[in-house]
């Protein structure tokens, strides 16, 4: 008997899930996108944006639902593109059964996020045309078109990112020096592009850089801006810690500028890492007016490095105490956290590290500031003593002339000794030399410049640290000079600016920064 077969035709529409038959007009939204935000793509941004309203509105059997936007960002990621997110959010969601857009380079140029996308979409029911390319997601030759289409765009992106880069690193060889001038503190751009001085900002920077080198922590230095009502760089209230160390390491601010500290990992998701040797870096010396001293800038970096990591320094009492049996820092413990006792007390950070604890006791905040007004009153007492001794000594003591005599002496050996090992490599690869002997030459003047070297470096080191070494004392007697008479009251002006450390033993013995100890 013959088979016989009867076709059943379809009623509903397999991506809409609505019948056939039943006029439904499709729920339309178009998507526009620049990514810059110049003059002649916010002129093509709004173009695009009364194009596509128009378009679908002019559609009967369209339903306008919106046009979706991004303006002055990239489209190799979906990530920060709020306009798209929140389309794909209302597709997903049934208020979109149609999107237009113009290009597959416009809806995204990564072929993951393209592709992703897209099924996303059409699992909802929701279609994608890109007008240039007339493609029709749900048309079978669809996904195999936007794929080739998104990968050839991913790579113009690709290629757009290298020349990018090359160019950015080109300026940097150039010693061409850009900064974020709406986020960086004490500096406007100029008319000849370079860094030009903000003074109003600048004297935030300096401050900064004196309450630290007073002996402020960047926690307390970030505390006390906040409480000024000073804007951070960003524009924010709250200073940060982070921001305040920022500050104090940024070569920018003594005219100097490190290019290239940071860089593009991946040109999709604009990743940036720390340049830690993977791509060259450039110093720029002398690039525009400093705002700190450069000595004064070094000054910093050295006390930071002395203050190192052992501590919080969330508090003016970090790395000023000492314990007097095992070095390390004091810092600060609380006892009795969740009742009626609780307290803060000081202590030694390693008193129970290792086998032996530390006999060094445990000190109050009252009883810190208790012993430095003791002590600082015995300093007050010799006060007029100490300046004239200061006085008629500090130019003998701090006077750099002899070592600048003998910097510009080993300066000048080095270029010598440079002049003469350039003429032997020179002679070496004209004339036929004994190479044994030429090698002998060579290494002997390599030596003799090292050691012309060592020499320099170590006297540039010993004027550095006269000179700051003499800052510090200057500041330390202006403090002594504006006390008119007996310290009633713990200052932490004067604990910042007066102290350089406290050992604590039996007793506390407080060194002051000219020298002077104290026993309490």
């Amino acid at each position: 008997m013959a088979k016989k077969i009867k076709t059943i035709p379809a009623t509903l529409n397999p991506f809409t899930a609505t019948p056939l038959g039943e006029p439904v007009k499709r729920k339309v939204a178009g998507y526009a996108r620049v990514s810059t935000g110049d003059e002649d793509q916010k002129n093509s941004y709004e173009a695009q944006l009364d194009y596509y309203t128009n378009y679908i509105k002019s559609r009967d059997d369209w339903e306008f639902v919106s046009v979706y936007t991004d303006q002055g960002i990239t489209g190799t990621s979906t990530a920060h593109r709020t306009g798209f997110n929140q389309m794909v959010e209302d597709a997903l969601a049934g208020k979109i059964t149609l999107i237009i857009t113009k290009s597959v380079s416009r809806f995204a140029r990564n072929t993951v996020d393209s592709l992703s996308t897209i099924r996303k979409l059409k699992d909802k029911g929701c279609e994608v045309f890109f007008e240039e390319q007339n493609i029709w997601t749900f048309d079978s030759r669809g996904e195999l078109l936007i794929s080739i289409m998104s990968s050839l765009a991913q790579e113009e992106s690709r290629s757009i990112s290298q020349n990018v880069t090359w160019g950015w690193r080109k300026r940097c060889a150039d010693g061409k020096v850009a900064v974020p001038y709406g986020r960086f503190m004490g500096y406007d751009k100029g008319e000849d592009g370079n860094l030009e001085i903000n003074e109003d900002q600048a004297k935030v920077i300096r401050r900064i850089y004196a309450l630290f080198l007073q002996g402020m922590t960047p926690y307390g230095i970030a505390k006390k801006l906040t409480e000024d009502g000073i804007k951070t760089p960003g524009g924010k209230d709250k200073w940060g810690a982070s921001v305040v160390k920022s500050i104090l390491t940024n070569e920018k601010f003594k005219g100097d500028a490190l290019l290239q500290k940071t860089f593009t990992v991946d040109y999709l998701t604009k990743k940036k890492k720390v340049n830690e040797g993977e791509v060259p870096q450039f110093y720029v010396e002398g690039n525009h007016d400093a705002i700190i001293d450069p000595v004064i800038f070094d000054q910093v970096q050295t006390e930071m490095a002395r203050r190192g990591k052992d501590h919080s320094g969330a508090h003016i009492f970090s790395s000023k105490i000492r314990c007097a049996e095992c070095g390390s820092w004091y810092g600060s413990k609380v006892w009795h956290s969740n009742d009626k006792y609780r307290r803060v007390v000081w202590q030694c950070n390693h008193k129970f590290a290792g086998g032996e604890k530390c006999s060094t006791p445990h000190l109050t905040e009252q009883q810190i500031q208790n012993a430095f007004l003791t002590a600082v009153n015995t300093v007050l007492r010799g006060r007029e003593k100490a300046i004239a001794a200061f006085e008629a000594a500090k130019n003998a003591v701090f006077d750099t002339t002899a070592l600048e005599v003998e910097v510009a002496g080993a300066e000048a050996e080095m270029q010598t000794i440079s002049d003469k090992l350039q003429d032997l490599i020179r002679e070496n690869a004209t004339v036929a030399l004994d190479q044994d002997a030429y090698r002998q030459r060579f290494q002997s003047m390599s030596t003799r410049f090292d050691e012309a070297k060592n020499r320099y470096e170590g006297l540039q080191a010993q004027i550095t640290d006269k000179k700051m070494r003499l800052k510090e004392i200057d500041s330390y007697m202006a403090l002594l000079k504006a006390q008119d008479g007996r310290v009633e009251a713990f200052s932490e002006e004067l604990w910042c600016g007066m102290v350089d450390q406290v050992a604590v033993g039996k007793k506390m013995i407080f060194t002051f920064r000219d020298g002077t100890e104290v026993t309490v």
